[in-house]
């Protein structure tokens, strides 16, 4: 989720300096109050006890909340923009990930998503009393395999940018051989991807897999592939997030009985912006999906307490899988 950002109107070409500024200040205050009110600890209290706890689904022999935090945000990965990434990268020091963890935890988020390298702040989230799963995106060696065992990992899904090069190039049986190892260190094995086609495969195949972690939206088409959806349209500049693309991932999710994992819902911040779009994705996401099912979304929490805020959408649009 991205900070919302209100709805700015142009300016008359009459508008003087003093105005403008004025505007500015006027536009910018909502978010600096918020800002100081979390960083001051004065944001949301947590719910009460009863409320804490979300719908679950259940993962091989695991019990997870049905809302799992993501994490490109704390990589500044925002698929927005440089700037975003920059800011991001600013604002989440180790610390700071670790303080939105935890609060995730007091919402009822008790499952983390992340790739390899997040392995020692999961560590050291564990031993100051964390009790959140982690799962895991991965494609490297043996050596990766292993360390994410050792260090509590409760499954590894083959990286989704890796799966789908391979679909493309016709060598997906390498993913299968890669999750053979997974299974081997004592994890659970998942698949990643962003195309609905690769889920439609691995289950002609066959393949022991436990979920499948699946991106709403089909990001990275290439022009070729874009002309051929939108006709002799102009092609948009940077991703294309295309909105016909959730109900045809959700179908591929629903025609497996194997657990699936959402993410993208909200378009990589794109319907972050107003909270009628976020809680419409929200939604259709969960009239979308099986029951069996969960999303994955990244937090951005420095002007607004976005784990709560996806916590309570989810008790109210996702209790199904409870």
């Amino acid at each position: 989720m991205a900070s919302e950002m209100g709805d700015v109107g142009p300016q008359g070409e009459r508008d003087d300096g003093g105005r403008r500024e004025f505007l500015k200040k006027m536009v910018a205050l909502p978010a600096a109050v918020a800002a100081a009110r979390y960083a001051a600890g004065a944001a949301e209290a947590p719910p009460p006890a009863a409320q804490q706890k979300l719908p679950q689904i259940q993962l091989g022999k695991h019990s997870v909340s049905r809302l799992i935090c993501g994490s490109n945000t704390f990589g500044a990965g925002s698929h927005l923009s440089v700037f975003v990434n920059q800011e991001m990268r600013a604002y989440f020091t180790p610390d700071q990930v670790l303080k939105t963890l935890r609060r995730c935890q007091e919402v009822g988020i008790d499952c983390w998503q992340s790739g390899a390298g997040s392995l020692d702040l999961y560590r050291r989230l564990a031993a100051e009393g964390g009790k959140m799963s982690l799962l895991a995106i991965a494609s490297g060696d043996a050596a990766e395999v292993k360390a994410l065992a050792e260090g509590g990992c409760i499954g590894i899904a083959h990286h989704g940018e890796t799966t789908d090069k391979l679909f493309k190039a016709g060598r997906l049986d390498e993913a299968r051989e890669y999750l053979k190892r997974v299974r081997d260190a004592g994890m659970l094995a998942g698949v990643s991807t962003h195309m609905p086609a690769v889920v439609d495969s691995v289950e002609s195949k066959g393949w022991d897999v436990d979920y499948y972690m699946c991106c709403v939206y089909e990001r990275h088409r290439s022009a070729a592939d874009l002309e051929a959806l939108l006709g002799q349209a102009p092609i948009p500049v940077g991703e294309v997030y295309l909105p016909k693309d959730p109900p045809r991932m959700f179908k591929a999710m629903r025609a497996t009985r194997r657990p699936c994992l959402a993410f993208k819902i909200l378009a990589a911040g794109r319907l972050s912006e107003r909270k009628e779009w976020v809680e419409k994705a929200f939604r259709e996401t969960f009239e979308g999906i099986k029951p069996a099912d969960a999303v994955i979304v990244g937090f951005y929490d420095r002007y607004s307490d976005q784990a709560a805020e996806a916590a309570a959408l989810v008790r109210r649009h996702g209790a199904a899988g409870a």
